[in-house]
């Protein structure tokens, strides 16, 4: 499969399977960049899912929401990231290895399925990075999220030597 197509098109084929709409969403909402290149290095700033300037699976985990609504909310954060990739590089194709990924679950005292959540992020990048999508990871409980999102993906990428 991942021989016949590219990145580029393993990405949109998955936005249009999800029917996520994650373009014209990826600009700050304060004063700090969305994605800074450092390098061979690309590091994106936390993504909550948000989808025609509406967030996705508002709430907390393991009260409002489900671990299945919590996997969907990390694709759409894992996306958008994706689509700011694409933005300010013009390819995914450029990736050499997706180096850090932490995702952020907003969870009740006693939810601890957080690395199940996560994989609802991981999955978007196994699926269209291939063997570049592999990644550490570290997945968080926390209290609060910005505008009520249940999660926030941030990630730091590393580009092929000939994207330099």
């Amino acid at each position: 499969m991942f021989e016949q197509t590219t990145c580029d098109e393993r990405f949109l084929t998955l936005a249009k399977e999800l029917g996520y709409d994650i373009y014209g969403e990826n600009t700050a909402g304060g004063h700090y960049a969305p994605l800074v290149r450092h390098h061979d290095e690309l590091y994106i700033s936390g993504m909550v899912p948000r989808m025609n300037g509406k967030i996705q699976y508002p709430g907390r985990v393991g009260l409002e929401l489900s671990l299945s609504d919590a996997q969907a909310a990390a694709s759409i954060s894992a996306m958008r990231g994706l689509a700011l990739i694409v933005d300010a590089i013009g390819s995914l194709d450029k990736i050499k290895s997706l180096v850090r990924v932490t995702v952020y679950v907003k969870s009740t005292a006693d939810f601890v399925d957080l690395s199940e959540v996560a994989n609802g992020a991981s999955d978007v990048f196994s699926h269209v990075l291939g063997d570049a999508g592999k990644h550490t990871r570290t997945t968080v409980g926390v209290y609060q999220l910005p505008k009520n999102a249940a999660v926030e993906v941030d990630m730091i990428a590393a580009l092929r030597p000939s994207a330099l």
